[in-house]
């Protein structure tokens, strides 16, 4: 079970003079996805100074906070350019708030589509190791709920690119689901991804999102039956959420083979909407494979992680985290 914790006092700003192309040092000191349900049913500061990382040359993206587009709005722009969508994840707070701020302005600063960001919670059932410890770092840093819900409030109007919250439903309803809808639009949050919410009872929650103009993304795995599948993809908004695997986030060697089929099958026959992979993707060749089968999108989650959560100071994270996803930016078509 996850428990939401109460933010004891008010989130410190996170506002920044960052200008889009440079990434500042965080000041701030580093401490220390059940298996997706088959959706059948389903800072003291720091002293070091900050580091300027030169800007990726990527094509023209409108101006900070002026877009305010949807998840749908993006991802039909990309595909409008015969083109992937960089769909990254990161866990927010890990190791800290500050940090998550200026690694969402670097990620949407390197070109990224849509950002995927994990509400940290006790029990992240859905996903593998390092997933797991990285939620455990950033809750034992002190983040709430309401704390990530500052950050972004603060941090979304300077973003290109839609965030998406990942959450597990417990700290959902521990809110109340009214109140984290609202919150979350007020926040600037465009969609939601709830892994552990069978589709069978999303239906109330959904017209909460409804209500607050959040996009409900919906999962689908390899071992949905196909009629579950048509309903799922159906009921998905912004893009739907192909997992690769049976199982739990984290890298693998290869890619499930089986995904290329089951892209061809969606689109074919179930609906013309967006489709973006995850779970497992970790490498340039996994997603130049997965853009190959025909997917609209790819999301790293697992493998982006570790570029923050293991490095040896929130510093290096950032500069760990700009490299790595460099690379895979610039290994889609």
């Amino acid at each position: 079970m996850c428990f939401a914790l109460k933010a004891s006092s008010p989130a410190p700003s996170l506002s920044h003079p960052m200008r889009r192309g440079t990434v500042a040092a965080v000041a701030v000191p580093a401490p220390g996805r059940p298996v997706v349900r088959t959706i059948a049913a389903a800072a003291v500061m720091s002293l070091e100074p900050a580091v300027t990382v030169p800007a990726p040359a990527l094509a023209a993206r409108p101006a900070a906070g002026k877009r305010g587009l949807s998840v749908a709005e993006a991802m039909s722009g990309v595909r409008a350019n015969g083109k992937t969508a960089f769909i990254p994840y990161i866990t927010a707070g890990d190791p800290d708030l500050a940090t998550t701020a200026e690694a969402l302005r670097l990620l949407d600063s390197l070109g990224a589509n849509v950002i995927e960001l994990g509400l940290p919670c006790s029990n992240p059932s859905a996903d593998g190791p390092v997933i797991q410890a990285s939620a455990a770092r950033a809750l034992a840093a002190g983040a709430t709920t309401d704390a990530v819900l500052s950050m972004l409030k603060e941090v979304t109007p300077e973003l290109s690119c839609p965030v998406v919250i990942f959450s597990y439903f417990n700290p959902i309803v521990r809110r109340g689901t009214g109140s984290f809808a609202a919150a979350a639009k007020e926040a600037g949050v465009k969609g939601i991804i709830i892994p552990d919410l069978p589709y069978d009872e999303m239906h109330a929650f959904r017209k909460e999102a409804i209500k607050n103009k959040l996009e409900l993304i919906l999962l689908t795995t390899p071992a949905t039956p196909s009629e579950r599948m048509k309903e799922i993809t159906r009921a998905s908004e912004g893009f739907v959420y192909l997992v690769s695997v049976v199982g739990v986030t984290g890298a693998r060697a290869t890619i499930n083979p089986c995904v290329k089929n089951l892209l061809q099958e969606i689109r074919q026959q179930v609906t013309d909407k967006a489709v973006a992979v995850g779970f497992g993707i970790s490498t340039s060749e996994h997603v130049n494979q997965i853009a190959e089968w025909g997917a609209d999108g790819v999301i790293i989650g697992s493998a982006m992680v570790k570029q923050l959560g293991e490095a040896n100071s929130p510093r290096e994270g950032l500069k760990r985290l700009d490299v790595y996803a460099r690379s895979l930016k610039n290994a889609l078509p």
